[in-house]
């Protein structure tokens, strides 16, 4: 699995013009999955993602963890993290996770997410066509991948 965190002051997806997801202060965290994710990489994710201390605290350091600010989540699956683009100049996304796999590990970070934070973590909408805006605070971007947790 990959994540991009991005801590936002506020984020919003939107599908056919209607908003699905929206929240204040947070993180906007674009998901990819691949066909050799496992539950154990969702849980270490999720536990890094919500562990994550990225927010300033009262000297302006960066200490503090999502909910030491009440932030919230906005999820955002996103296959094209997978891109392989060492041959040629359209991406190849042959090892970004099938739906039938995919899905079920997405809806499963979803209530990771949400019993980690106690929060209802807002979304997209899997495979739709989505408008992510987002306002970048810092601007403060993180990636993970899982594999590269050793």
């Amino acid at each position: 699995m990959r994540a991009v965190i991005q801590r936002v002051s506020e984020a919003a997806c939107r599908v056919d013009g209607d908003i699905t997801g929206q929240i204040g202060m947070g993180f906007m965290v674009l998901l990819g999955i691949e066909d050799a994710d496992t539950d154990e990489d969702l849980q270490w994710l999720a536990q890094k993602i919500v562990g994550l201390r990225v927010f300033g605290d009262e000297n302006g350091l960066m200490n503090k963890a999502l909910a030491d600010v009440d932030g919230g989540i906005l999820l955002i699956s996103q296959f094209t993290l997978f891109a392989a683009t060492k041959k040629g100049n359209r991406p190849s996304f042959i090892r970004a996770a099938k739906p039938d796999k995919a899905i079920p590990l997405y809806e499963k970070m979803i209530s990771t997410l949400e019993g980690l934070t106690g929060k209802k973590v807002a979304t997209g909408i899997f495979g739709a066509d989505m408008k992510v805006s987002l306002i970048n605070d810092g601007p403060v971007t993180v990636t993970i991948d899982t594999k590269a947790k050793e």
